[in-house]
Order: C-alpha cells, then structure tokens, then sequence
C-alpha cells in the first residue's frame, strides 16, 4: 500500500493535468442553442414605408463551443434584412444568416425559421394636420368652458401615402372635465387614426381646457 502514499506531489500533479485536460475537452464540445433574433429592416428607400412583415424575429439554431455560447448574449444579435433597391409592392427577401448574423468566434449559424421574409413597401406621404382635443363630460354646476388651447395647435404626421392623405386632423387622447370648477391641463398622446401613420417628429402635447364660473344673474334694480 506503500506506492498509494509515494510522489505525493507527481500524483496531484497529474491530478491537476487531468482535470484540464478533462476542462478543455468539456469547453471545446459542441453544443446548440435556439435563440429568437429581431429583424430590423435596413435600406428602405427614402419614399417607401414598409405596410406590412410577415415576421419581426427570426428562431435561428446555433452550434459552437460552450464557452462561445455562453459569451453570446441573445440581446446583442439582430439580424439586418436589406430592401435597398426594392420596388414598390410585394417584396419578398431570403434569410441569409450565414453571412448577415454577426456571432462570436467558434458559434456558426445551422439552421433559420422562416427561410424568408415577405414585405409590402407603399409610397411615403407626408402633411400637417389640426389637432383636435378630444374634451369629454361637463364641468361643475354654475361652470363652463371658455375655451381650449392646444399646443402645438398643428402636427406633421407621415406614413403610407394613401393613409396620410385620408387625415386632416388627430384627435388627441380624451381629456376628462366632469365635475371640474377650474382650468384642466395636461400632456396627451395623440390617436393617429391609420396603422401606418407616424408623427413625423416626436412631439409633446399640451392642452388647456379653460372653464369659468358663469355670470351670476343680476336682479331687478
């Protein structure tokens, strides 16, 4: 039994190796992950919009190392699909994340769903439109709105042609005045009443509802 307690040393020496050894074997093996990368469109010409996308996010299955896959950070990816070029309609784009999904050393793509992207691209428009608020309720008993002050009292809102042109006003969120004796202010969003219609700038909103005591009636002299 006198060899289990001789080279103490070479023996934990050996142990130490073989543990590496066995650490290295262990970090280099392949493995794969699934992970959901978001599709952001790049490239649109500049009088387009893009109406419709028949996916925002690609499930791409990635093979590589441990230790790259553990270094990879599902928030960092995102996969740019390139329209530039594209005409007006109907666009449909193949996935490529061979070559367009930026991974880290030892990770490679193997597999992507969907296999392509389908997009309609319409005509960009833009105008300024009024915004309307959107006042409901009555204020108190013996009160009334004097008026309403809205600022900025115009917007300049973009998106599909054919949706924009359909727009001479916004309507602002509804601003409740039930009960009120004084003046309501507040900060609104705006409804901008199509699906492809965006303010072309953001823009905060203010309105004043303005509301005064009425006149006491006068009696006879």
């Amino acid at each position: 039994m006198r060899w289990l307690y001789a080279n103490p040393g070479y023996k934990l020496l050996a142990l130490a190796v073989a543990l590496m050894l066995w650490g290295i074997a262990h970090s280099s093996s392949s493995v794969e992950r699934s992970i959901d990368v978001p599709v952001v469109i790049a490239g649109i010409p500049e009088d387009m919009v893009v109406t419709s996308q028949s996916a925002t996010e690609l499930n791409v299955r990635i093979m590589g190392t441990r230790a790259a896959l553990r270094n990879l950070s599902p928030g960092d990816l995102v996969y740019p699909l390139d329209v530039a070029g594209a005409k007006l309609g109907e666009v449909t784009v193949e996935v490529d994340v061979q070559n367009n999904l930026d991974l880290p050393r030892g990770a490679r793509p193997v597999s992507r769903s969907p296999s392509r992207i389908e997009l309609t691209l319409a005509r960009r428009g833009t105008r300024s439109v009024e915004v309307r608020p959107d006042v409901d309720g009555e204020p108190a008993a013996g009160h009334r709105i004097v008026g309403i002050d809205v600022d900025p009292p115009r917007v300049k809102i973009t998106g599909a042609r054919s949706e924009v042109l359909r727009l001479s006003a916004v309507l602002t969120e509804t601003i409740d005045v039930d009960g009120r004796d004084g003046d309501v202010e507040k900060e609104v969003r705006l409804s901008l009443g199509g699906r492809n219609v965006w303010l072309e700038e953001p823009t905060r909103i203010q309105v004043r509802v303005r509301i005064e005591a009425t006149a006491e009636p006068t009696g006879p002299a």
